[in-house]
């Protein structure tokens, strides 16, 4: 294998990230089974690409978290094709515990690919549940992993975003309406409203204050405080002014 680094950049599979990192979680023990350079490789790759790696005993060989989604991957690197059981026991397993499981597949040879097609249907996997993604190369298996992983964290951060804007547009319309609403008193300007509101609350808080509260609490005139106790109150009032 090239240097790391050139075989990254060469390749040109570093990702856009776009701000979204995250860490990545490496099986303790798939680690001891790969060859030096290969991990060389995953921790260049992955520091390119803003992903902090650790190294812990978990169930599968890899857990990614990308902008708070989490994604799980199972990475065969080694098909032979004559002891697969174990392999496709441990898949049945992992799906029944990971909501986004992928498993990752190096298929180099024609060979390979139609001994992985017999054991796929031999052992009667569902399709699509889990997906099976193959790869020419183990380099090659493990950025289309990363890519996989980080299509999840922009994926979640746009959601993240698309909720913010919704919430905020919903905050706005909020303010207006109870700008109009208090504004609607005989008197009451957006500089009373807005004075109204830091202090005493919504407008249900505003309907129970008394005129002593809304003194107390507010740079607002006694007159002004007056109109404001009346107009929920009396029906000469709240009956009068129409909201535009």
């Amino acid at each position: 294998m090239a240097n790391d680094i050139a075989t990254t950049e060469i390749r040109g599979e570093v990702l856009n990230n776009s701000g979204v990192g995250g860490v990545c979680m490496m099986n303790s023990t798939w680690r001891e089974e790969q060859h030096p350079s290969f991990i060389s490789f995953i921790s260049t790759f992955l520091r390119a690409n803003s992903f902090r790696l650790n190294f812990v005993a978990i169930a599968p060989d890899f857990i990614f978290n990308c902008g708070g989604s989490s994604v799980a991957f199972i990475f065969v690197t080694k098909w032979d094709g004559t002891n697969v059981s174990p392999i496709f026991g441990r898949i049945q397993k992992l799906k029944m515990q990971f909501g986004h499981l992928y498993i990752v597949m190096t298929l180099s040879t024609k060979e390979q690919n139609d001994s992985f097609v017999r054991s796929y249907f031999t052992f009667q996997m569902e399709l699509g549940k889990p997906t099976f993604i193959p790869a020419r190369d183990v380099e090659m298996g493990f950025e289309k992993i990363v890519k996989i992983a980080h299509s999840f964290g922009v994926c979640k951060r746009q959601d993240a975003k698309t909720k913010l804007k919704s919430e905020r547009k919903q905050t706005v319309q909020g303010r207006d309406f109870f700008l109009k609403v208090v504004t609607s008193i005989p008197g009451i300007d957006n500089h009373d409203a807005n004075a109204l509101n830091q202090a005493i609350g919504s407008i249900e808080d505003i309907a129970k204050a008394s005129k002593e509260y809304v003194l107390e609490n507010t740079d607002l005139s006694a007159e002004k405080a007056d109109v404001i106790f009346r107009f929920f109150r009396d029906p000469k009032f709240y009956l009068g002014p129409k909201i535009n």
